[in-house]
């Protein structure tokens, strides 16, 4: 995998669904399939629908439990 240095989202902040999918080397669908599964820790910001956050603790434990070293995600956790 490749780093990545579009990922916007500050060391500590939250990361957007299309930073992790781009982090996971996957669509933007398959992270939305993660979180609305349960696989994948997130809350909701914003009125209305709002939009999902992925706390890079979540990430870190998604990519462990997969068995994909954070080294290779191109984001900081």
């Amino acid at each position: 995998m490749q780093e990545n240095s579009t990922l916007r989202s500050p060391l500590g902040s939250p990361l957007k669904v299309k930073d992790v999918a781009v982090a996971l080397g996957v669509d933007a669908s398959t992270v939305y399939v993660a979180v609305r599964t349960g696989l994948l820790g997130s809350f909701r910001v914003g009125a209305g629908r709002g939009t999902y956050r992925i706390p890079r603790a979540a990430l870190k434990a998604y990519a462990a439990e997969r068995g994909i070293p954070a080294e290779t995600l191109g984001v900081e956790l």
